[in-house]
């Protein structure tokens, strides 16, 4: 076994009512240059490796970083990632930002080498008998040992805190934890990160009392104090402004909160769910995000898979695409080979994408066209009126055009703004039109 590939390798098995899946037990290592040697099991979380010791694989090297490296186990082997570290992470001779990493293969961090052994044993992984959590589906074994993460998380209050792609889900997940929750009749508060202004943010977190600023003209309840009770949703919790991020990890352990111009502490009970599809600990290392803040979000952090981990759950989703049509359509109406195409592609935009490449089937697109880069001139949308096929079109051109500003300017929202001379909540509104199209997916 070269790769360490757990749909390929594991079994499935029932305990009574449970299920779980067992695949081969296997722990990731680390040897530093004096020959200190610590290791950890490999299991779905997402492993921190770094010289800190809040990381999840410790090294006293001096030549690793604080957060020098990632390792997560997915279904095409273990993902090595490097977060923005000094000297950089290796394979043989190639420095690598991400790469699969092969069983025995040593990486390189600095002096210090990781690598992965099997024990020779079995690991056992609970799974979920449901193949949904709210409006997300997923039979596959990745998505199932997810649900069963998230049901178990259901039932504390502990912070947790969603990692994935755009368009994997996130939001609908943390959604779907509040409801399953004994929170469930409370509010659910969602705070856009990104969206927040500089100016203001302090003011909607917290809240303000009437003449606590110029414009205050009557007090406001804050966020924090609007979710009491319930869930806060932290979504791109990665946004949050760095001189913020003191005041609310004070609030968070205190369990109070103050408005901006008043002397009253008033007490707050609120559960704290987080999503971000960057990796926060790239900021942790380059002292964008505290550290303290994020291991009190980070009790419990699970990464939710992109689509192509995803195996035949490609298949269920395209039959919930085609449910939700009017009218329904079903599996045997699409053009010939499409099915055997869409298993094959990549899906780089995750079941969004997957969501526009079956509508755009319904308009006359061919299964292959609907998978390469779209173009407006070419596109065939026959059977729409001029101003629905116009309104495709521009929603088309406008997602493209925004996803590929966003990816030049590495994700940051106001630089992307800035360089397309539109405001910064233009961009959200497109982006937050976009999660909306993410449907039962995810």
């Amino acid at each position: 076994m070269s790769t360490l590939a757990l749909d390929a390798t594991l079994t499935v098995v029932r305990k009574g009512a449970l299920q779980a899946a067992q695949f081969p037990d296997a722990v990731v290592c680390v040897a530093a240059p004096a020959g200190e040697r610590t290791s950890v099991p490999l299991g779905l979380s997402v492993l921190t490796v770094g010289s800190s010791p809040e990381c999840d694989l410790k090294t006293s090297d001096p030549s690793v970083s604080r957060a020098h490296c990632s390792v997560a186990l997915t279904s095409q082997g273990l993902v090595l990632k490097d977060l923005g570290s000094k000297n950089g992470t290796f394979i043989g001779s190639v420095r690598v930002r991400e790469a699969v990493l092969p069983l025995g293969v040593r990486a390189r961090l600095g002096e210090t080498e990781l690598w992965v052994e099997s024990t020779g044993m079995t690991a056992e992984l609970p799974f979920s008998a449901d193949a949904r959590f709210g409006d997300v589906r997923g039979a596959s074994v990745v998505m199932r040992a997810l649900f069963a993460q998230l049901e178990k998380a259901a039932r504390t209050d502990e912070p947790v805190l969603l990692e994935g792609e755009s368009g994997t889900g996130k939001e609908l997940l943390a959604r779907a934890l509040h409801r399953a929750s004994a929170r469930a009749g409370q509010p659910l508060v969602v705070v856009e990160c990104a969206a927040l202004s500089p100016q203001l943010v302090e003011a909607e977190l917290f809240g303000f009392v009437e003449g606590a600023f110029t414009g205050a003209r009557e007090s406001r309840v804050g966020l924090l104090e609007q979710a009491n009770g319930g869930t806060l949703l932290l979504d791109e919790v990665g946004d949050l402004p760095l001189d913020l991020q003191t005041r609310f990890l004070r609030a968070l352990e205190t369990r109070v909160v103050r408005p901006l111009g008043s002397t009253e502490a008033r007490p707050i009970d609120v559960r704290i769910v987080s999503t971000t599809q960057r990796d926060i600990r790239s900021k942790l290392h380059q002292g964008q995000f505290r550290s303290d803040l994020f291991y009190r979000l980070a009790v419990l952090q699970l990464r939710v898979p992109p689509l192509r981990e995803r195996g035949d759950d490609v298949l269920l989703l395209v039959e919930d695409v085609l449910a939700q049509r009017d009218p329904p359509a079903e599996l045997g109406m699409l053009p010939p080979g499409t099915l055997e195409l869409f298993r094959a592609h990549q899906w780089p935009g995750n079941v969004r994408e997957l969501r526009n490449a079956v509508a755009r089937l319904f308009v006359g697109d061919d299964a292959r066209g609907v998978l390469s880069a779209p173009d407006p001139k070419a596109a065939k949308w026959s059977g729409l009126s001029l101003g629905e096929a116009r309104a495709a079109v521009v929603a088309q051109f406008e997602r493209q055009y925004i996803e590929s500003a966003l990816a030049a300017h590495g994700g940051n929202v106001t630089s992307t703004a800035k360089s397309l001379g539109v405001t910064r909540q233009t961009v959200h509104r497109l982006l937050r039109r976009d999660r909306e199209d993410e449907g039962t997916g995810g």
